[in-house]
């Protein structure tokens, strides 16, 4: 069970026909009481507005609540300049940013758009090389350098800094990965629709012990999951239930799978299901693994 106050937020797809429910639902989030919003991070996708300026619109709307890209897609974002990004928008909403990265899970629309086509070795590496690339440029270093593969600072002069020590967190499956997550960054991030809870502890002890390898303790690495579903009658998927079956599912994900902080993806009825989730869901489970 993690050491850590649990945390929860919500998801926002960032579809231009829906600008302003979602400015509704950021609204209600943070009335409600949520730390997180995510915004998924399709530059590709036609319908979809950039993450970034969604995420800075949505912040300059609000006051409280923290955003996060979930996850950034690092083969079209350079790290370097998505470190200012993340920097300065920090600084702009007063700490309320963190950064979650992966490393592209759509090879041929990432190629279409013009970003490099990796093999997972490569990902890999260059997730890695993507995290050293961006502590640096939050370093309070006069200049740095990086020489990577795939991503080179060759006397770049960091700065401003974030306003607060942002999280890197990864969003990835892979045993590889999962071993960076454990040596490097501050947070895995995961979906429940493609990690079935009885691997979690698997898959949660292979971080830990990359980190502890790595002589880090595996207690400070968030563990984020998305999840999806419909709060209401059971229709025999995973999430879908009453409030109580939900409370019952997130504690067991909690207590045995190890996670700390859920980002609820409203499917429909989206007001709806996030003052469920919200009112009803979050107390109970904050009271369950309290």
């Amino acid at each position: 069970m993690p050491g850590r106050r649990l945390e929860f937020g919500v998801s926002l797809e960032p579809r231009a026909d829906r600008v302003e429910e979602n400015l509704r639902l950021a609204r209600a989030a943070e009335r409600l009481g949520l730390e997180l919003i995510g915004i998924q991070d399709h530059p590709y996708q036609r319908r979809f507005l950039d993450t970034w300026t969604y995420i800075t619109w949505l912040a300059a709307a609000t006051s409280r609540i923290s955003f996060f890209p979930d996850v950034a897609n690092l083969p079209l974002r350079p790290p370097a300049v998505l470190a200012k990004s993340a920097a300065s928008l920090d600084l702009l909403t007063g700490g309320r940013v963190e950064l979650a990265i992966g490393a592209g899970g759509f090879p041929d629309a990432v190629a279409a758009m013009g970003g490099p086509r990796r093999t997972p070795g490569e990902a890999v590496a260059a997730t890695a090389e993507a995290i050293e690339v961006i502590r640096a440029a939050w370093s309070q270093e006069r200049s740095v350098r990086v020489d990577g593969e795939h991503y080179r600072l060759r006397g770049y002069k960091p700065g401003p800094p974030p306003a607060h020590d942002i999280g890197i967190w990864v969003g990835a499956g892979g045993d590889r990965m999962l071993d960076l997550i454990g040596r490097a960054a501050d947070g895995w991030v995961p979906s429940l629709g493609w990690l079935p809870p009885g691997r979690m502890p698997e898959r949660q002890a292979r971080i830990d012990a990359a980190a502890t390898a790595a002589g880090r303790d595996p207690a400070t690495i968030r563990r984020v999951l998305n999840v999806s579903g419909r709060i209401g009658p059971e229709t025999g998927e995973p999430l879908d239930g009453p409030v109580e079956h939900w409370v019952e599912a997130l504690t067991g994900l909690t207590v045995s799978g190890g996670m700390d902080t859920y980002i609820l993806w409203p499917a429909e009825d989206r007001i709806e299901q996030l003052e469920l989730f919200a009112s009803e869901v979050v107390p109970a489970v904050r009271e369950a693994t309290a």
